[in-house]
């Protein structure tokens, strides 16, 4: 492609299911020029609770079949992908790879003042400590406390993002976190934004919360201005879904997460990519 064909193109991001869409509202809402292709791999959703090696070999399908699609640069926006296989893809493939983690990660070590970190995550991400490490190479300083929250994702996607019953559990989920005293808690998972009400309720003022989609979608914009690769169109960018499941529950769901309808929603086989 030529330079000018090559801003024009799309970006491609996957994630397991929809909550990566929270990743690409904000990408969208930060870069409205740029069109977007995103693929929910909602056949094999979730990532969070398979093996490190059976998520590369995921992530490198939904690569392999985002790239078919002639993109610019591919984000990785789910958590559990990013931890496990961000750095195979980066090696691999000839174009930016931007995961979610290290964004997230920057930008808690921005913002506490104490040192004390909190993440949530899914038990995948959680396993892997990526989010510490991270923490840890750029302020050795930090102490970082991790808990998983597996019931998060399923409140995400059925809506119920208040009430006393998700209280409950984000309190049981949060309190030893609170006891570790953090003052920074990382929303380690592409879903947990739906949730960010209850989450801070229960947090408290005094702990500032750290959005991995928002800090990703400034990463994305500052890395296509670095490569040249910003889209010079003055029109809105176009949006493609593409889902290796049923388009129907992902369409319903995913506006929740992407803020407004999902207008053109395709079903894609990924299993012989």
């Amino acid at each position: 492609m030529t330079i000018s064909e090559t801003q024009r193109a799309s970006i491609g991001i996957f994630d397991s299911g929809v909550g990566g869409l929270t990743v690409c509202r904000k990408i969208s809402e930060a870069l409205p020029r740029e069109s977007i292709v995103y693929l929910g791999d909602t056949a094999r959703v979730p990532y969070g609770s398979k093996s490190g090696e059976t998520v590369v070999r995921y992530a490198r399908a939904c690569a392999s079949l985002l790239l078919q699609r002639g993109i610019k640069m591919l984000v990785v926006a789910c958590n559990t992908a990013s931890a496990f296989a961000l750095d195979t893809l980066q090696n691999s493939l000839d174009l930016p790879v931007v995961g979610v983690v290290e964004p997230g990660a920057r930008a808690a070590c921005r913002r506490t003042r104490s040192g004390r970190v909190g993440v949530i995550g899914t038990r995948g991400t959680v396993s892997t400590g990526s989010y510490e490490k991270i923490i840890l190479r750029m302020r050795p300083d930090c102490r970082v406390f991790s808990k998983s929250c597996p019931l998060f994702v399923p409140f995400a996607e059925e809506g119920w993002t208040e009430g006393g019953a998700v209280r409950e559990v984000a309190r049981t989920y949060l309190d030893d976190l609170l006891h570790h005293e953090i003052d920074t808690l990382v929303l380690g998972c592409t879903h947990y934004p739906l949730l960010a009400g209850v989450i801070s309720g229960v947090a408290g003022e005094s702990v500032a919360l750290v959005d991995s989609a928002e800090e990703t979608a400034s990463e994305v914009a500052a890395t296509l201005k670095t490569e040249g690769l910003l889209n010079p169109s003055t029109k809105d960018g176009k949006h493609v879904f593409l889902v290796s499941d049923a388009p129907g529950p992902f369409r319903e769901t995913g506006e929740r997460f992407f803020g407004r309808a999902l207008e053109r929603v395709e079903w894609v086989d990924i299993s012989g990519v």
